[in-house]
């Protein structure tokens, strides 16, 4: 039965995909970029009002995007609603959210020291993150805890945390040399009341950390590609080019569709990512041939594309180990 599900909702996604294109390559290439991140979150605020699907989301959202970094702003929260539609929850079109994952030691298991002990009918959550990506404008936090509870392995739940709830603070971090617009912040979680429904079902390394890494990927190369076949046709770029980046997206939304936990799913997406790779490195000959403040932004934003690229070997790896 969940098969079942599971291919019928892929046909609708690759059907959706498909609508999305046609109307992405007759819409105008003309926009009107946001001025700021205060901007964009207006945008995507209304964004999201008209398109629900996710990759949609991401399509449309890239599409709308003058520079790399709002396209990756547009991925990620694409990508978070792809997460969470995995529970059956389909956050308002007005919610910005993040994923508070990584400490100052890391983001596995035995890096986690943020805390939910129980209280009464609900949660008392207490510890710190050092990175969470668009934290100035997230109405939601999604935080990954360990239960305080006696034993040696860690049991984490991942909890939904309104941004602005007591005994949350937020704290701004310098920007990165790449994509500047993309804030980041640290927080501190002190003693934050929580309802006993705000955790996800489910182990939260597992069914959330885990597989982020590869929706996030996914939904990230969908919404940069989607800016990349606008700026293709608005400078008259080789139709090739833009052929090429129609199949890709074609292929990712596909990817985006597959079990999280299949080595199968694993495999395609580091194809689909290596055949991204290389677009992006045919883009760059396209790009060398402009001399506006676009150009330059690639070029400074390049660096973006290589973050992460051992972990995502690790994973191809293990996915051949497990077959």
């Amino acid at each position: 039965m969940r098969g079942r599900r599971r291919l019928r909702r892929a046909g609708r996604v690759l059907s959706g995909c498909r609508d999305t294109l046609g109307a992405l390559l007759r819409a105008p290439v003309t926009i009107t970029p946001p001025a700021d991140l205060a901007a964009w979150s207006r945008g995507w605020e209304s964004l999201a009002g008209d398109q629900r699907d996710p990759v949609a989301l991401a399509l449309y959202g890239g599409f709308a995007a003058d520079r790399v970094g709002w396209a990756f702003a547009a991925g990620y929260q694409a990508a978070l609603r792809h997460l969470l539609a995995n529970f059956g929850i389909t956050p308002g079109p007005a919610v910005r959210l993040a994923l508070c994952a990584t400490e100052e030691g890391g983001n596995r298991p035995r890096d986690i020291t943020t805390t939910l002990r129980a209280d009464g009918d609900g949660w008392r959550l207490h510890g710190q993150k050092s990175w969470i990506t668009l934290g100035p404008v997230c109405d939601e936090l999604l935080v990954v805890a360990r239960l305080d509870q006696p034993g040696d392995r860690p049991v984490l739940k991942v909890a939904r945390v309104p941004a602005g709830a007591d005994g949350v603070a937020l704290r701004d971090k310098p920007a990165l040399a790449f994509v500047p617009e993309i804030p980041h912040t640290a927080a501190v979680f002190e003693a934050v009341a929580l309802p006993g429904d705000a955790l996800l079902d489910g182990d939260g390394y597992d069914t959330v950390v885990k597989p982020f890494r590869a929706v996030e990927d996914t939904f990230i190369a969908l919404a940069v590609q989607s800016w990349l076949l606008r700026e293709a046709r608005a400078r008259h770029w080789p139709a090739d080019f833009a052929e090429a980046l129609t199949a890709s997206l074609v292929t990712l939304a596909a990817v985006s569709e597959g079990p999280a936990d299949d080595p199968v799913t694993h495999l395609a997406l580091a194809g689909a990512l290596a055949r991204t790779q290389s677009l992006y490195a045919r883009a760059d000959g396209l790009w060398d041939g402009e001399g506006d403040a676009s150009a330059e932004r690639w070029r400074r934003d390049r660096p973006l594309f290589q973050v992460a690229g051992k972990a995502r070997a690790l994973r191809a790896q293990r996915a051949w180990e497990q077959l």
